[in-house]
């Protein structure tokens, strides 16, 4: 949303229908200022922008901010902010540079944060989410792992009967805890293709073979190395990249699907954040996608499979988050390293190296990404696992 003005004409708006629900609601960042100004706040653009560490200071010490600090570090990530609260809302805290850093109509359940609390910056933002899940939301904290595989081994049994399921298999932690979660509910009924597209890690498709063998899934492996790099030649912008490579892929899976025989089913480790950011918001009429909030880029699970392809989806992890798939790849018992490992694209080493993909480059990329991975898993005991993200790039 970055860029628009909750004000601006053709800003992205809330579609009626959210207050028509009559449930609670939390606006966060964006989401605080278009509440604002759909109930009758005024928005403008901020004189000192705020990105980063913050201090602010709670002025209403009940509510989202019960028992917590009255002055606390938040992350902020604005360039507008709420000048005027909407009729009914009262102030809950504030910045030097945010005169309204959240606030809140309690009678009507609607609440609206400035800055970020699901981020680890914002030490507190737990306990505020929490909050509101518990007390204003009134949840029941009754998810666990354990239930989750019993509900979703019940339901694919149900879904695919005595058919076969085809699995697109990366042997990173999403697509191997849907093929674990489809392997414990259907057994012989499952085949995983590993289309080995040449951009992997160093080792990376000798560890998916050697995984899944531990895990005892029938793999199919592909070796099309030559095929995607003949594909990517020439190319240097990085969605172009990641469109080639989504689409040959859906093109060496079907040519493989095919040779197989008789599959009716594709599973997929689509979550819930790929659905989502590959998502453009609908505009406040419902009828179509927002232009001024682009996608925020593709994902290889939810933009690349053409309607054509003969298969019925599907994808039972589509509504967790990844904290919840590790929990639950913990639970099937897969390996530490495997449910713990760092996210790595779909298009592998291409979005990591700045324009053309040659052997040569990728050779040179692979070499230096393990380089970098050993000398963290050399530094400190289990440094690999509490450093959330860290790569190699060629420029």
């Amino acid at each position: 949303m970055r860029g628009a003005c909750a004000s601006d004409d053709g800003a992205p708006r809330l579609p009626e229908f959210i207050f028509e629900l009559n449930v609670p609601l939390l606006g966060i960042c964006y989401g605080m200022q278009i509440l604002a100004h759909a109930l009758g706040g005024r928005v403008v653009r901020s004189p000192q922008r705020e990105f980063g560490p913050a201090q602010i200071r709670v002025v209403n010490a009940a509510l989202l901010f019960t028992a917590l600090p009255l002055t606390q570090t938040v992350w902020m990530s604005h360039g507008d902010s709420v000048q005027t609260l909407p009729p009914g809302f009262e102030k809950l805290a504030e910045s030097d540079h945010c005169a309204f850093a959240a606030m809140a109509n309690p009678a009507r359940k609607i609440y609206a944060l400035q800055f970020h609390p699901e981020v680890a910056h914002t030490p507190h933002g737990k306990n505020i989410l929490r909050y509101f899940l518990y007390e204003v939301c009134q949840c029941v904290g009754d998810w666990t792992p354990h239930a989750f595989i019993e509900n979703s081994v019940a339901q694919i049994r149900a879904r695919v009967g005595g058919e076969r399921v085809l699995c697109a298999l990366s042997g990173g932690v999403d697509s191997m805890v849907t093929a674990a979660l489809i392997e414990r509910a259907l057994n012989e009924q499952l085949t995983c293709v590993f289309i080995d597209h040449g951009l992997l890690r160093q080792d990376e498709a000798a560890n998916v073979a050697a995984l899944a063998a531990q895990v005892g899934i029938e793999l199919v492996a592909v070796d099309a190395h030559a095929y995607f790099l003949e594909k990517l030649r020439g190319v240097v912008e990085p969605e172009r990249k990641r469109k080639i490579i989504g689409a040959a892929f859906v093109e060496k899976f079907d040519e493989t699907a095919r040779a197989l025989g008789a599959h009716k089913f594709l599973a997929q480790g689509t979550l819930y954040p790929d659905v989502i950011e590959s998502a453009a918001p609908l505009d406040a009429a419902q009828g179509r996608a927002h232009g001024a909030a682009a996608t925020i880029k593709t994902h290889h699970n939810v933009g690349g499979l053409p309607t054509t392809l003969p298969f019925q989806l599907l994808e039972p992890l589509r509504h967790l988050f990844k904290d919840e798939v590790r929990a639950v790849g913990e639970a099937l018992g897969l390996p530490h390293n495997v449910v713990w490992r760092q996210p790595f694209p779909g298009p592998g080493l291409a979005v990591r190296i700045i324009g053309e993909i040659t052997r040569a480059r990728l050779d040179i990329l692979r070499a230096a990404d393990a380089i970098v991975r050993q000398e963290i898993e050399r530094a400190a005991p289990d440094l690999d696992f509490r450093v959330w993200q860290y790569f190699a790039v060629l420029t």
